[in-house]
């Protein structure tokens, strides 16, 4: 078995038992944006799996489209970052 070589973890275990992988990422060339995978590449970048810059990279993010997603997250959880919730999780 091959594995490609990587800068920093492979996995990491998050503060609820759950491990989360580079394999548990979504594919780079990523067009619909899911809450669930929002929620997976923010939890990568806050938990070490990778860095910020690198998320923006592979995933063609603006910073400000990372930090809604962040922002949002940490104040509200996962649930705000579905499409159908903006107006009730908007901040005014």
């Amino acid at each position: 078995m091959y594995l490609k070589r990587v800068d920093g973890p492979r996995q990491i275990t998050l503060p609820d038992g759950s491990i989360l992988s580079r394999a548990d990422l979504p594919p780079p060339d990523t067009r619909r944006w899911v809450a669930s995978r929002k929620a997976v590449v923010v939890k990568a970048v806050v938990y070490g799996l990778m860095t910020r810059d690198e998320a923006l990279e592979r995933y063609a993010l603006s910073d400000e489209e990372f930090d809604l997603w962040h922002s949002a997250v940490a104040t509200h959880g996962e649930k705000a970052l579905k499409v159908t919730a903006i107006q009730k999780y908007r901040q005014l």
